[in-house]
């Protein structure tokens, strides 16, 4: 959403709010018989719409890491393909032992940089991240930073390779 719109939307709330007219409970109520859900559910639903989106991101990645949720690639359970047939447990504690050995997404970490190759760092991380050049000069300047989380494992040993050829110290953790 751009930012105008997103203050629009925020000042249009926050009217709603603050305004005495209020729907009636019986709208309120068929809403929820409606759909059948429990007290609970229907409160945490209202809680939820009332967060603003930074605190909305900010309670998925909380949940995903309080239930170990992976970050899904880019096309989630589409892209997947058909689901295999139940398998007995057996299997999956064999399978599980590998699949946990090999990880598939990375966090990349700018350690440090050469003093001579700055400018060349501060312009491919302006590329990769897509930053404006004040803020890429920044962002290099502060290092160690971290620089992407969840990456696939071919394009962080690019990211790394290209950096480290320009004379960049980076960690593919």
């Amino acid at each position: 959403m751009a930012l105008p719109c997103r203050y629009a939307a925020q000042r249009c709330a926050r009217q709603l709010r603050s305004t005495s007219v209020r729907a009636p409970s019986s709208l309120i109520a068929r809403r929820f018989n409606s759909t059948e859900t429990s007290p609970k559910i229907a409160t945490i639903v209202d809680q939820i719409s009332q967060l603003t989106l930074l605190e909305t991101a900010d309670l998925v990645a909380s949940l995903k890491s309080r239930l170990n949720i992976p970050d899904l690639p880019v096309g989630g359970f589409a892209a997947a393909g058909p689901a295999a047939p139940a398998a007995a447990p057996v299997e999956e504690a064999e399978e599980a032992a590998p699949a946990a050995a090999e990880k598939t997404l990375f966090s990349i970490t700018l350690k440090s940089f050469d003093a001579a190759a700055k400018p060349k760092v501060i312009k491919e991380i302006k590329g990769m991240l897509g930053l404006s050049l004040v803020d890429s000069k920044k962002f290099v300047e502060s290092a160690p930073k971290l620089m992407k989380e969840s990456v696939p494992k071919d394009e962080a040993e690019k990211i790394v390779a290209t950096l480290k050829a320009l004379g960049a110290e980076v960690t593919m953790e």
